[in-house]
């Protein structure tokens, strides 16, 4: 399945279980199991989801544990994992923080993913925010966001169809060096993460597509202006997936307190909501659901994909 500025409107969940943050995880995460990875990517890839995503970071200090949680999978693990299980959704990480890692290591774990998966990979990727997690593993954090510059046109190259690539940066250079197997897909898609200025600017200029960060959606029509006008800028002339994460969903009448953030109600009325999102020029939406058990989201995301979806292109 591909996902088109040209197409109708598309939608995505981020996983839950893996990424345990205090910001989103619902209370019944903590005690789930892979049984339960395998129940929500299966209904992921039944309700016609685009992708599902996994978070990435390696350790989390005691002093953001409180709210960040230290319970994060690895993306690759978890995605080719579920890769197995599943047949057609995209498995997408969100975000990858590349500057942890050399770009020839990422390219081994992500083409490998990808030739595995038949062509399902979204490589997101992001600068990170999490210092000591760059110290631990000797990577430049101040500089992470020049790093994650050249490690996107490393990684261009090492996920190309050459069975010896070939880079020259000022941080990282490689020829001469095999890496078979290469991924499914002719050209892996990048979308860049953030919304900072730098961040849309790197998305603009070498971003597939843009992931933004928690934009609501009074700023995200400036946003996505000043994406296409750099892009635009940048002479850059391919289009651009543009990417929104939605608030909080309950498809139906809840009967338990889900929050006032969350949109609630008739599919209809949830469809005529999130349409917004598209003519705004929006591409693909990230959705969460709020869920009370495993049971609980899989029949939220059953619903959303057999009563709200059909409506998202009318």
């Amino acid at each position: 399945m591909s996902i088109s500025p040209d197409g109708p409107l598309s939608y995505g969940m981020q996983l839950p279980v893996q990424a345990q943050s205090a910001i989103y995880a619902e209370p019944w995460e903590a005690a789930a199991t892979p049984a339960d990875l395998v129940r929500v990517a299966r209904a992921a890839d039944r309700a016609g989801f685009a992708y599902i995503a996994g978070c990435d970071h390696v350790a989390i200090p005691r002093r953001l544990a409180e709210g960040m949680s230290t319970v994060w999978y690895d993306p690759v693990a978890t995605l080719s994992f579920l890769a197995g299980v599943t047949e057609r959704v995209l498995l997408m990480s969100h975000v990858a923080v590349v500057g942890l890692r050399h770009p020839l290591i990422t390219a081994k774990q992500y083409a490998t993913l990808d030739h595995l998966s038949g062509g399902r990979l979204v490589l997101g990727v992001g600068a990170g925010h999490v210092r000591e997690e760059f110290e631990a593993v000797g990577a430049d954090f101040d500089g992470r966001g020049g790093v994650l510059d050249e490690s996107i046109d490393a990684l261009r190259a090492a996920l190309g169809p050459e069975e010896y690539p070939e880079f020259a940066g000022e941080r990282f250079a490689f020829s001469g060096l095999g890496q078979l197997p290469r991924p499914a897909q002719k050209r892996v898609p990048v979308w860049v993460g953030g919304s900072s200025p730098a961040a849309v600017r790197r998305a603009a200029v070498r971003g597939d597509g843009w992931l933004p960060q928690g934009d609501p959606r009074d700023r995200l029509p400036a946003q996505i202006a000043r994406l296409h006008a750099l892009r635009e800028e940048a002479g850059v002339e391919a289009p651009i997936v543009v990417g929104a994460i939605t608030e909080p969903l309950y498809v139906g009448e809840p009967g338990w307190p889900v929050g006032r953030r969350t949109l609630a109600g008739k599919p209809e009325e949830l469809a005529e909501s999130l349409r917004e999102y598209a003519a705004i020029g929006v591409h693909q939406i990230q959705v969460r659901f709020r869920s009370r058990s495993t049971d609980e989201l899989t029949d939220q995301m059953a619903a959303f994909g057999a009563d709200v979806a059909p409506h998202l292109g009318r």
